[in-house]
């Protein structure tokens, strides 16, 4: 099964220029974690609840400051063409549960969970990617920056 048969394609956007208030509002509306950054019509980050809570929060950030000052730049994403067992394999060893999904255009066009392709009958290729999430370490951290 393809990407594009899971993903679910309802996707909340934020600007990089847009307060960290304002990206919490869209959180709280759509009961979300995470918010994709985008600017020029181009994905240039993510944003979570808890990079507001510890590195916006905690560090003494007002709620007026921007997303761009607290968002991951680098972010992880897969293509709607790929099969499902690969993508979730590849969750796994960069320890994320969910990836956006662009076209081969590299356009946004949906987000990937965990919780999708164990919908679309993945279950073991989701347990091994979750097993591997859950692991201890891994290249993303919440420090503070």
């Amino acid at each position: 099964m393809k990407v594009q048969e899971a993903m679910t394609r309802d996707v909340q956007m934020v600007a990089p220029t847009a307060s960290l208030r304002h990206a919490a509002e869209i959180m709280a509306r759509g009961d979300i974690g995470w918010l994709l950054v985008s600017e020029n019509d181009r994905l240039i980050g993510a944003i979570t609840d808890r990079d507001i809570a510890v590195r916006a929060v905690a560090a003494g950030k007002d709620p007026a400051a921007t997303v761009r000052d607290v968002m991951t730049a680098e972010v992880k994403y897969c293509f709607e063409d790929e099969d499902i067992e690969a993508v979730a394999r590849t969750m796994g060893e960069v320890q994320v549960r969910r990836l956006p999904v662009l076209n081969r255009e590299k356009r946004l066009v949906g987000i990937l969970s965990l919780a999708d392709a164990a919908l679309a009958s993945h279950a073991a290729a989701v347990g091994d990617a979750l097993s591997a999430i859950v692991a201890p370490g891994g290249e993303h951290s919440q420090t503070l920056h």
